[in-house]
């Protein structure tokens, strides 16, 4: 028997009718509506988004180009602004106290952001070990973070170092010269430190987190090849944490260079004594909010705003010497 193949579009023999060709499941047109659907739900999609979209555009975006305006101007709040080019700039420059706000805010984040991220590691690693009462020392070391920057913790801070207060009488019974860190210029700057310090819990979450990742395998190896505490440290829990670390420096640093609130209240409000505590966020309030020159306070925000976006930029730029990844890349 002889077998006739016909392709599909060819005329069958003997009817002269042609052999319908066979769709296939994406072919043929749309379904009814199907095209209108895709609309409906891009427009519902686009109405959902429309509240951040305008909270976008009326609270941070017109806001940020208005600021970046009014630091060309000369704008107290009370006239319109004048147009007076790069004179806040250069008048920033030459104001000692702009300088001092630098000094003091460099030496903060110097300072506190290193001395902050070693507590909250060295605290971590004590609470990643198996011992009893591990969630109670958790939620007590972190519970600082919670309300460490509130107004009430800074006021209740400021009555600890005052004169004549618990700290100063304690440095009195160890036998240490006392006369109170708040009226002391040289020692104000370190009772903020200390205030930040305290705030380690965040960080040492996020610290623990990253050592409950680290393979056991790791340091069970180590320690059959003889190496130490401070080897397993360095050569093991340093590397294996170190995009943790990353990020906590990171947030941290960006964090420090914000500082405002607790400045402002340890000090009651003079950045002082002598501004000893007059960060650059404290300064920046001084000019807008008592001097009522906007437009040199708005200089100032994008002048930290710059400074802060190049020094992120050199923390990126910089993890690919220390920061190691599992996949081995940096």
């Amino acid at each position: 028997m002889t077998h006739i193949q016909i392709s599909p579009g060819a005329v069958a023999p003997g009817d002269g009718r042609s052999v319908p060709e066979r769709s296939g499941p994406g072919d043929g047109p749309p379904p009814n509506g199907a095209k209108g659907t895709g609309r409906g739900e891009n427009l519902a999609g686009y109405l959902f988004m429309s509240p951040w979209i305008a909270g976008f555009l009326f609270l941070i975006a017109g806001p940020m180009v208005f600021s970046l305006y009014l630091s060309f101007t000369e704008y107290n709040l009370f006239e319109a602004p004048r147009w007076i080019g790069l004179r806040n700039f250069t008048d920033m420059f030459a104001d000692p106290r702009w300088r001092q706000s630098v000094k003091v805010t460099s030496w903060y984040v110097l300072i506190g952001t290193p001395v902050k991220l070693a507590a909250a590691l060295a605290v971590a690693m004590l609470l990643a070990q198996k011992r009893w009462g591990q969630s109670f020392y958790r939620a007590a070391f972190y519970a600082p973070s919670l309300i460490g920057a509130s107004v009430s913790a800074a006021i209740v801070w400021r009555a600890l170092f005052s004169d004549d207060a618990i700290v100063d009488r304690t440095q009195k019974v160890l036998g240490f010269e006392a006369g109170g860190w708040i009226g002391d210029p040289e020692m104000i700057i370190y009772a903020l430190i200390a205030l930040t310090v305290w705030q380690f819990g965040a960080p040492m979450v996020i610290f623990l987190a990253g050592l409950k990742q680290v393979p056991q395998e790791l340091y069970e190896a180590a320690e059959m090849d003889g190496a130490g505490r401070r080897r397993k440290f360095f050569h093991i829990t340093l590397p294996m944490i170190s995009p943790v670390l990353f990020f906590n420096v990171l947030l941290e640093t960006i964090h420090s260079f914000q500082i405002f609130g607790s400045a402002y209240i340890v000090s009651n409000g003079s950045c002082g004594p002598a501004d000893a505590t007059l960060v650059y966020t404290c300064y920046l309030y001084e000019q807008g909010f008592v001097n009522s020159r906007m437009g040199f306070a708005s200089a100032m925000g994008w002048l930290l705003l710059v400074a802060v976006g190049l020094v992120t930029a050199v923390l990126f730029r910089s993890q690919k010497r220390w920061v190691h990844y599992e996949e081995g890349g940096r």
